[in-house]
């Protein structure tokens, strides 16, 4: 028993222009979100690239609890996190995200949240990790 799901993705071999483009995976992520039945309370994004190399960090804030994305654009690189709890699947999400973007190749891991045994005692659980080929 858990309460949520968490997926941490690292998405390889993205283009840079996918990479600089906030908007178009803030707002992916919030349709994907909604799409899989979550409830969207907030969008926000910020681009880099004054100080910093380019890129962006978006954030939906959910009733279930967040997607969020930072890109690292000169390295085509998107570091992509999906928490959920509820009845709200996280690998929903992403798979209409990925119906929407091209993410490249594809490491997932997932991690249940505060896992528990029948006893109500903490859970120590193995982090389960698999790779998708580019679309």
């Amino acid at each position: 028993m858990h309460k949520g799901m968490h997926l941490i993705i690292d998405c390889r071999n993205v283009s840079r222009d996918l990479c600089l483009n906030d908007k178009l995976v803030l707002n992916a992520m919030a349709r994907a979100a909604e799409r899989a039945g979550a409830t969207v309370i907030s969008q926000v994004r910020y681009k880099f690239g004054s100080d910093s190399p380019p890129g962006f960090a978006a954030l939906v804030m959910l009733d279930e609890s967040h997607c969020s994305a930072h890109t690292y654009a000169d390295l085509g690189l998107i570091a992509m996190d999906i928490f959920t709890c509820g009845k709200t699947d996280p690998r929903t999400v992403f798979r209409y995200i990925r119906e929407e973007l091209d993410l490249g190749d594809v490491t997932i891991r997932e991690l249940p949240r505060f896992p528990v045994q029948e006893d109500n005692s903490p859970a120590i659980t193995k982090i389960e990790s698999f790779v998708m080929a580019g679309q």
